[in-house]
């Protein structure tokens, strides 16, 4: 219950910030890591969703289960906010995750009906979730766009989360 509390309280405050920052303002052209962030972690969003809705389904774990609807939930938050944000910045985002994302999915859903896929599932979403920290945290040091340093400022701390859970912070498959 704690953890729904906290994961809920910190996507609220997600959702409050980046709301404020896809505020349509002038669409100045975005510089290419501005532009570059958005597309990737639209793709990383799209990734997560799909991978906690096969865990949904698939996992036999039900700490799992409860892990994949926190990242299901929080994932679409942001990914809501950051289509708002792309939108008002005239930044065109991919309909699809990466072929990479999409073949790590696949290798997971492998393993459905076995007692692997708990920790395949997880492996993968750690992984995931590193690559959107080093995502994000590239845009903080590099991005030049207020509104979107903003939106992986707010974000960061989400996936941080994300990424201790599926570590072992909170389930062992």
């Amino acid at each position: 219950m704690r953890l729904t509390r906290l994961c809920g309280t910190a996507a609220a405050t997600a959702l409050l910030a980046l709301a404020t920052a896809a505020t349509p303002a002038s669409a100045a052209p975005l510089a290419g890591q501005d532009s570059a962030f958005l597309k990737a972690v639209h793709q990383s969003n799209l990734a997560e969703i799909a991978a906690g809705q096969d865990a949904r389904s698939h996992a036999t774990s039900a700490c799992v289960k409860r892990v994949a609807d926190i990242l299901v939930r929080d994932h679409t938050r942001l990914d809501a906010q950051g289509m708002a944000l792309a939108r008002s910045k005239g930044v065109s985002l991919p309909g699809t995750p990466t072929a990479a994302q999409r073949r790590q999915l696949a290798a997971v859903k492998a393993h459905q009906g076995t007692a692997a896929y708990d920790s395949a599932w997880l492996e993968a979403q750690e992984k995931g979730h590193t690559q959107t920290l080093a995502l994000i945290d590239t845009e903080l040091s590099k991005g030049t766009d207020a509104k979107v340093r903003a939106a992986a400022r707010t974000a960061r701390p989400i996936v941080a989360m994300h990424l201790q859970m599926v570590r072992g912070g909170v389930c062992h498959a």
